[in-house]
């Protein structure tokens, strides 16, 4: 098929829509569906339903459920940073940028699959299945936001990366109620066993995953560069890492930008990732199902984001990129510290929404923003596009270690999520630092 042109619709179309595709990861796998299923395995309760036993054994030694977990996690991301860079150089330099998505996208989608043989007695499989599926899904997203400038204007990325993000929520909220209906009702559905309906929604995410991304891959280009691929393919991956980094010296906009990025970023993916175990331990469900509670408050977000990222695309056309991802980090700190007074459910449904309405806009709009830092002219997106996602993935190895030793030490994740304000106060002081001008002033 002819190569579709640079900002071409049905092009930025088929970008967005492996959006649509991997989604269904973040909201079945990383914040609905399988914490609770994780926690249910787990955790021991009482007839009353206090919890008796929370610690796991593994290769020998007990660990805690909530930091097992969040130590598997971390290690996860810490590979995803390590790799990153170096097959990002590769993939710019051979041009095939599209093997390297796919792969990975295989990678994830057949890691969630194999998350249905998940059980106690198979904790070690399960856990690498949950580790690979992460791995994944994040070293995917490293080509595929590399491909933002490859097929979009700089006047077209604010708004065709709010799209993505858009198209995400949507196709991952369809597929979360189809597996909150087999969950909640799992006898209408013929099963027996109440588990069941749990571990198809794993199969289910990863046919999701892999089936839709098909239409992506259909339309994207291979790739800028097309080199033979020999021996020193991997001394060049590595000069071209270095020559970015050195030119970071000479774009002391694009320099300041992303220690902001790595600051806030390590906040707002922390929470993200730990806002269902916050909801299991630190809110009183009595006379709630707590199952069904904390899926409709992450139905919630889901939903409130995708206005959430269409409302900050707007302000940024209006405002600037830089005062706007100001203005939403302010924002931020205002919602972790309501959320350390959060006890009841409906106090952690406000949350729930508060948190929809800015996590969309942050994440679309600190995409589209670096993108648009970017010198002009750039052909090897994927190393510059590797940075920011080193940055963001190191930042939550520090953001998740630390929730982990301030939870340990306070005894409760609610002064982690507190602690957290710092990080955001310090992005707002950062960002006021990055010039506003050129592509991210005020329309």
């Amino acid at each position: 098929m002819k190569e579709l042109p640079k900002g071409s619709k049905k092009l930025l179309k088929a970008w967005a829509f492996y959006d649509w595709a991997n989604s269904v990861y973040s909201l079945v796998i990383a914040s609905t569906i399988f914490p609770i299923f994780y926690a249910a395995l787990t955790i021991v309760k009482n007839d009353k339903g206090e919890v008796v036993q929370d610690s796991v054994q593994l290769l020998g030694f007990d660990f805690n459920n909530d930091s097992l977990i969040s130590y598997v996690t971390a290690m996860a991301f810490m590979v995803v940073a390590v790799i990153s860079p170096f097959l990002s150089g590769i993939a710019d330099y051979v041009g095939n940028k599209k093997n390297f998505l796919k792969f990975f996208c295989y990678l994830g989608a057949l890691s969630c699959i194999g998350l249905y043989w998940f059980t106690i007695e198979n904790l070690w499989f399960g856990l690498t299945c949950y580790f690979l599926a992460l791995v994944g899904f994040w070293a995917s997203l490293v080509f595929y936001n590399s491909y933002l400038p490859d097929i979009a204007f700089p006047e077209q990325q604010d708004k065709v990366s709010a799209k993505g993000f858009s198209m995400g929520y949507i196709g991952s909220v369809i597929l979360l109620i189809l597996c909150l209906m087999m969950v909640l009702n799992y006898k209408w559905f013929g099963f027996e066993d109440e588990s069941m309906p749990t571990r198809l929604s794993f199969v289910l995410t990863g046919i999701w995953w892999m089936g839709f991304s098909q239409i992506t891959y259909y339309y994207l280009p291979k790739g800028n560069k097309k080199e033979k691929l020999t021996r020193d393919v991997l001394l060049n991956g590595f000069k071209e890492i270095k020559m970015i980094w050195r030119s970071f010296e000479n774009n002391p906009r694009l320099k300041k930008y992303l220690r902001a990025f790595f600051v806030y970023s390590m906040a707002v993916q922390t929470v993200m990732l730990v806002a269902t175990y916050f909801g299991i331990e630190e809110v009183n469900w009595t006379g709630q199902d707590a199952t069904t509670g904390l899926i409709v408050s992450i139905l919630l977000i889901q939903l409130v984001a995708i206005a959430g990222a269409n409302i900050t695309s707007r302000l940024s056309a209006k405002m600037g990129n830089i005062q706007t991802l100001i203005l939403v980090n302010v924002f931020w700190i205002g919602i972790c510290i309501y959320a350390f007074f959060v006890e009841t459910p409906f106090q952690f449904y406000i949350a729930a929404g508060l948190v929809g309405l800015v996590m969309g806009g942050i994440q679309t709009l600190s995409r589209s923003t670096y993108s648009k830092m970017l010198p002009e002219g750039t052909l090897d997106t994927t190393s510059y596009f590797s940075f920011y996602d080193v940055s963001e993935k190191i930042g939550i190895v520090i953001g998740m270690s630390l929730y982990g030793i301030v939870a340990q030490v306070f005894g409760s994740i609610r002064f982690s999520v507190l602690f957290l304000t710092l990080f955001f106060v310090i992005g707002v002081i950062l960002l006021l630092k990055v010039p506003r001008t050129g592509k991210l002033a005020k329309k």
